[in-house]
C-alpha cells in the first residue's frame, strides 16, 4: 500500500533494457535533464553486505557467496544461479524486497514530479506494474553482443548466452510504454531519449 501512495504522489516510471542496450546511458542523459533516477542494480550491490541480508544468502548459497574480507562475491553466486533457476528465484526473494524497501525511502526524498526505477528485471518481476509508465532502451542483438564484447572483453558465445537467459526483446516491447532504440550513435540515443521525456509530460499533462 505504501508504494501505491508513492505512486499517486510522484511518478515512478520504470527504466529498463538488456545486457548491451544502452539503459544506463539513457538514465545519465535523464539525469542531466534535471530527473532523478535510482540505479537498483547498483543499489542491490550495497544492499547484499547487509549483515542480516549476508547471512540469508550464506544459508542459500555458502560461505563462499562472500569474500575472505566480507564483501559478496559476484562471479562465485552469478556462477551458481546462472544455470539453476530455483536458486536464482530464492536468491531474488531474498535481495528484493530489501531494494524495494530503499527506493520507497528514496522517493520520499525526492522533489521531482518524474522519478526513475532503474532495474534490469523491470517486467521479469513485474515491477512495472507498480509504475506510472515504463521506458525500454533496446537494441539488434549483435549490436548489444558487439558493444559488450568491447567493454567487458567477453566472447561472442558468452553474451549470447546471457542474452538467452533474459526475457526476449519481443516481450519487452509489447510491455513497455515507451521505447528508445538505441542503433545508432550516442547523439540520437540522445534525442530518442528528449523525445521520450517530451512524449511522458505530454501524456502526465492529459490524464
Amino acid at each position: 500500500m505504501e508504494e501505491e501512495s508513492l505512486t499517486r504522489s510522484k511518478k515512478i516510471i520504470g527504466l529498463t533494457g538488456g545486457i548491451g542496450s544502452g539503459k544506463s546511458t539513457v538514465a545519465k542523459f535523464i539525469e542531466e535533464m534535471g530527473f532523478p533516477v535510482y540505479y537498483s542494480d547498483d543499489r542491490a550491490k550495497e544492499i547484499v553486505n547487509d549483515e542480516d541480508l549476508k547471512k540469508k544468502i550464506k544459508e542459500l548459497l555458502g560461505e563462499d557467496a562472500y569474500d575472505e574480507n566480507g564483501f559478496y562475491n559476484r562471479k562465485y553466486v552469478s556462477g551458481i544461479i546462472f544455470n539453476d533457476d530455483e536458486k536464482r528465484l530464492q536468491l531474488n526473494t531474498l535481495i528484493h524486497p530489501a531494494v524495494k524497501i530503499d527506493f520507497e525511502n528514496w522517493v520520499k526524498i525526492q522533489n521531482s514530479e518524474f522519478v526513475f526505477k532503474e532495474t534490469a528485471l523491470l517486467f521479469e518481476l513485474k515491477l512495472n506494474e507498480s509504475c506510472y509508465k515504463s521506458v525500454l532502451v533496446t537494441a539488434d542483438d549483435n549490436i548489444r553482443i558487439k558493444r559488450v564484447m568491447d567493454r567487458d572483453q567477453k566472447t561472442y558465445r558468452g553474451i549470447e548466452a546471457v542474452i538467452d537467459k533474459q526475457m526476449p526483446e519481443k516481450d519487452k516491447i509489447k510491455r513497455a510504454d515507451f521505447v528508445i532504440f538505441n542503433n545508432e550513435g550516442i547523439d540520437e540515443l540522445k534525442s530518442a531519449t528528449e523525445k521520450m521525456m517530451i512524449e511522458l509530460k505530454e501524456v502526465s499533462e492529459n490524464v
